[in-house]
């Protein structure tokens, strides 16, 4: 079992439960999905092939492709051409993703002083843009030719934007200090 699922099982479901006032252990709120898009644009097959192999060795499963909707002649872009790849990561993968993120990556940022509190949606989900793939450890920063970033989405399971900064805060996610 990973760290972060069972620091959640044993400790922030009973604190959350007592803060809260919920009587019923399955209405506590919990982390659904984490999926992790990265916008690539129109580029060749070589630096589309190794963008997927950064995001499969940061998440540790193989990313799907998107694919563009429209034509737009300005960007040079038809409808069906490859322009992106994304992950959804669900169940003890998704918690060991969070624990890598919260604990070795996020702290790797330069001058971190935590993540914006304000990227919740209104329903309960937090958004994190990163910069560039270089702060996680399993990338090699030599081996990156070109700066990407990548956009991190967590899925909880309540509609309120209080209850998800809650349980994000009891999971150890460093928010910024206003």
């Amino acid at each position: 079992m990973p760290g972060l699922k069972e620091k959640y099982t044993s400790g922030v479901v009973a604190e959350l439960r007592e803060e809260r006032g919920i009587a019923n252990p399955l209405q506590v709120p919990r982390v659904q999905k984490v999926v992790v898009n990265m916008g690539f644009g129109v580029v060749d097959k070589e630096t589309l092939k190794s963008r997927t192999e950064i995001l499969t060795a940061i998440t540790g499963q193989k990313p799907i492709t998107t694919k563009a909707r429209k034509s737009i002649s300005n960007f040079k872009l038809r409808a069906g051409m490859i322009i992106g790849a994304k992950v959804t990561l669900r169940g003890d993968r998704m918690y060991e993703f969070l624990d890598r993120l919260i604990s070795a990556t996020l702290p790797r940022i330069r001058d971190f002083r935590g993540v914006p509190g304000d990227a919740f949606d209104g329903r309960g989900n937090y958004s994190l843009g990163i910069r560039e793939v270089t702060i996680f450890p399993e990338i090699d920063p030599n081996k990156v030719s070109d700066n990407q970033g990548l956009d991190i989405t967590i899925v909880t399971s309540t509609n309120n934007d209080d209850e998800a900064r809650a349980l994000l805060e009891k999971l150890g996610m460093p928010f910024a200090k206003k």
